[in-house]
């Protein structure tokens, strides 16, 4: 090998290694930070108590019954509203059993104000309820003393109702040995979203 090419081969070697020496000594500042979230989504959790409100025998026309149960939010979110569904099943009549049940009142107790109670259903038969889903936390529009609309978490509203087997003054030996089985079913709905 020639010595120019020696001497080539020398410089470019030292380059090499100052650079190398020079890259390893360079520093410079630097950190990390982490973020580790969490989406936790609430619950709706509603019940009725006592889960049968009537269950009455030997009835005949001009009965009535009152009866009291809690609709009772055990979830961890507010609900905004809870609809009623009205089904029933009739057996032995040839009418509609359920156009001579009638609900008297429906009242929402904590939701009434001082003076004006809450009706959810005012004098309407199960018939009638059938088309329709009446809110039973709905609070009036003004109220002294009564509670606003919804049910909060955690809590729970007393209601009152009445059913009457409405006489009509007419023959009803039709509904002799008939039942009617009702079913409500209370629907929750969760309130509108927020700012969290």
């Amino acid at each position: 090998m020639s010595l120019k090419k020696k001497l080539g081969m020398g410089i470019g070697t030292a380059i090499l290694g100052l650079s190398l020496v020079g890259g390893g000594t360079f520093a410079y500042f630097s950190d990390t930070a982490v973020s580790e979230n969490t989406f936790a989504a609430g619950t709706l959790d509603l019940s009725v108590n006592p889960t049968t409100i009537v269950d009455v025998e030997n009835l005949k026309p001009g009965d009535w019954m009152p009866r009291t149960f809690k609709l009772e939010n055990n979830g961890s979110l507010d609900i905004s509203k809870v609809l009623l569904e009205t089904d029933y099943t009739v057996e032995g009549a040839s009418d509609d059993f359920g156009k001579h049940i009638n609900v008297n009142f429906l009242i929402n107790k904590d939701k009434s104000g001082a003076l004006i109670p809450k009706k959810v259903v005012a004098s309407k038969t199960l018939y009638e309820l059938k088309n329709m889903k009446p809110d039973a936390v709905e609070g009036l529009w003004f109220t002294i003393f009564g509670e606003d609309s919804g049910l909060e978490a955690g809590t729970s509203d007393d209601l009152i109702v009445e059913f009457e087997f409405v006489d009509n003054g007419k023959d009803q030996n039709e509904f002799q040995g008939a039942s009617l089985e009702l079913e409500w079913t209370f629907n929750a709905e969760q309130g509108a979203g927020e700012k969290k």
